[in-house]
């Protein structure tokens, strides 16, 4: 188990830590019923927290946050000399995540995509962990949520007995929803982006050389291009010039600590 501290990257904390210490982290926070939001950050993430300061509180402001993308992981070796056997890949994490869950006899519900999505998804979980317990599932509405509803979410996913949430609206609305309800829920919250359509079959994933190669970027802009083109055309360069002037201290890039309540987007 590898826990080596969190670093700034970009400013952002990011933890060097691996699979094993990730897992139990969450495991904890579900047995003990305590909150514990977590997010698997890629460069997109970073990024959005680089160009909105108020956003990177927010990050700042999870319990943990693990390096997703290779980019992510090699940051922490350039900048902070902190190597790791791995990445810590959100659908890795994810299927970690619910073996645990499923060997400790606790439960998981799912937040998020599409009711088609959450369908599949769950069947393919089941398939893989028979054992598996899914408390609830509910999709995005897509769209922001009032005072009312947020309450009543956090109801229906209390009454449901879950000891974790699996979240999956993609960056950066989950990061912010799972700060948001991190203290309302008082439950661990595990923010996991593009698992959700993996597992479910609706999205492949790139070959695991190409992951290894930090690739998996090119596979996914083939797969999506005119969604994804901006993120990895634009986004990874802008990345790999901020990491050089942050290496050569050309520009400082402070960690933006929460500052009271951060405002929040509500989004759901």
């Amino acid at each position: 188990m590898i826990n080596q501290g969190k670093h700034s990257v970009l400013g952002i904390n990011v933890h060097a830590v691996d699979y094993d210490f990730a897992v139990s982290t969450v495991l904890a926070a579900a047995e003990q019923h305590r909150p514990c939001a977590v997010s698997a950050l890629a460069v997109h993430g970073v990024m959005t927290g680089l160009f909105d300061p108020v956003h990177a509180r927010r990050l700042n402001g999870l319990d943990l946050v693990v390096p997703d993308g290779q980019p992510v992981r090699g940051a922490l070796w350039f900048l902070h000399g902190k190597q790791l056997p791995d990445r810590v890949y959100g659908p890795n994490l994810t299927l970690k995540v619910a073996e645990a869950i499923a060997e400790r006899n606790l439960s998981l519900y799912l937040y998020g995509s599409r009711p088609e999505v959450l369908a599949d998804l769950v069947a393919n979980l089941k398939r893989r962990f028979p054992t598996l317990k899914i408390a609830g599932q509910e999709p995005s509405k897509f769209r922001r949520l009032s005072e009312l509803e947020r309450s009543e979410l956090v109801e229906r996913i209390h009454r449901s007995g879950a000891d974790c949430v699996l979240l999956g609206l993609g960056c950066p609305r989950q990061e912010v929803w799972a700060y948001e309800y991190r203290d309302r829920l008082n439950l661990p919250i595990l923010a996991v982006g593009a698992a959700f359509d993996f597992f479910a079959g609706n999205l492949p994933q790139a070959p695991k050389i190409l992951q290894d190669y930090s690739l998996e970027w090119l596979f996914r802009l083939i797969q999506e291009p005119k969604r994804l083109w901006q993120r990895y055309l634009v986004l990874n360069p802008l990345y790999l010039w901020n990491i050089g002037l942050q290496y050569l201290r050309l520009k400082p890039f402070p960690s933006q600590m929460p500052q009271g309540d951060e405002p929040v987007e509500s989004f759901g």
